[in-house]
C-alpha cells in the first residue's frame, strides 16, 4: 500500500463493503445484503432496500455488471460482478487513509481491515501504521487550530479539544486493535 498524503477518497458509505464483497466472487444482491450485515453490521446499518439502491448506482457507475440468470416461473436472479473499473476503485479505496474524523476511522477504516485481514493480511500492519499517521497528522492540525484561537473562543476550544481526545483515544484503540491481531508495530 502507498503512503498517502492526500485525504481519503471514502464517501461514509456502505459502498465499499458491498463492492469489496464481490472482489471475491460475484454474488446476488440479496446474498451481499446478508454478508455485510452479518460481519460488518456493527459499522454499517443498512437496509436491503438501501443495498440495492447502492448496487444499482454501483452498475450505473460501471463498477459491477449483471448477470441474469434464468429461474423456472420466476425472475430472472442477478449475478453481480466486479468490473475492471470497480476493481480499480476498490483497489485504490482499500489503498487510502480514512482521514481524521472519529466516524470515518470507525466505518471506513474497520471495513478496510475486514477486506484486508480477508485478502490480503500481509498488509494489516502498513495499513494501521497509515491510520495511525493519519489520525496523529489530524491531530497536529486541530492542536495548531484550537492554539490559533483567540482567547473568547471557548465554545470552538472545547469542541477543537473534545476532537483531539477523541483521536488520541482512538489512537489507543488503534495500537489495541494491532495487538489484538498479534501485529507487531513497524514505527
Amino acid at each position: 500500500m502507498a503512503n498517502h498524503n492526500s485525504h481519503h477518497i471514502g464517501t461514509l458509505s456502505p459502498e465499499m463493503a458491498l463492492l469489496g464483497l464481490l472482489f471475491g466472487a460475484p454474488g446476488h444482491g440479496y446474498d451481499l445484503h446478508h454478508k455485510v450485515i452479518s460481519d460488518l453490521g456493527q459499522v454499517w446499518h443498512l437496509s436491503q432496500s438501501q443495498a440495492y439502491a447502492i448496487l444499482k448506482r454501483l452498475e450505473i457507475r460501471g463498477d459491477v455488471s449483471v448477470e441474469e440468470i434464468p429461474q423456472e416461473k420466476l425472475p430472472p436472479r442477478q449475478l453481480l460482478h466486479m468490473t475492471p473499473q470497480g476493481r480499480t476503485r476498490f483497489l485504490a479505496w482499500l489503498d487510502s487513509p480514512s482521514g481524521g474524523s472519529v466516524r470515518a476511522i470507525r466505518m471506513e477504516f474497520v471495513t478496510r481491515l475486514y477486506f484486508l485481514n480477508l485478502y490480503w493480511p500481509e498488509k494489516l500492519v502498513e495499513a494501521f501504521d497509515q491510520q495511525r499517521a493519519e489520525a496523529e497528522s489530524h491531530i497536529q492540525r486541530l492542536e495548531n487550530t484550537r492554539d490559533e484561537l483567540p482567547d473568547d473562543q471557548i465554545f470552538n476550544r472545547m469542541s477543537l479539544n473534545l476532537r483531539v481526545e477523541q483521536l488520541k483515544t482512538v489512537l489507543e484503540w488503534l495500537d489495541e486493535c494491532q495487538n489484538n491481531f498479534g501485529l507487531d508495530k513497524t514505527c
